[in-house]
Order: structure tokens, then sequence, then C-alpha cells
């Protein structure tokens, strides 16, 4: 399932609680995953992840403030 995301801009979410964005899926194995960001090169063993997202479209910012 993995190996359809790799090359792909992903966020990665870990069983902590915390996660990575901003980066890409660049390989996948049985046990580890590469991750790249524009600052890091991240090896993620595979027991750590709970959930890989992708963004397929830009969220909208609602509009603070009342309208006259």
């Amino acid at each position: 399932m993995l190996a359809s995301l790799q090359g792909k801009e992903v966020t990665i979410h870990f069983i902590d609680g915390t996660h990575v964005c901003d980066g890409i899926l660049d390989q996948v194995d049985e046990q580890f995953v590469k991750y790249l960001t524009q600052y890091q090169t991240f090896v993620i063993p595979i027991t750590s992840i709970r959930t890989v997202s992708i963004d397929i479209k830009e969220r909208q910012r609602h509009r603070v403030g009342f309208a006259p």
C-alpha cells in the first residue's frame, strides 16, 4: 500500500501523536520508509507509523471578522 504513494508528497502521523509534513516518500521497504524534506532525510520504522495522508486539495480558510 505504501509503495503506491512512493514519490508523492505526504504527511506521516506517528503513534505518539507527532507528525512530519511537506516531504516526499522516497523509498519503501518491508521495515523502513525513507522520507525526504527540504532540510532533512528521515528513515522511519514502519511500526511507528499510525497513518499516512496525502493532500489532494488546498484547504480553504474561513474568513475571520464581521461583514458590514
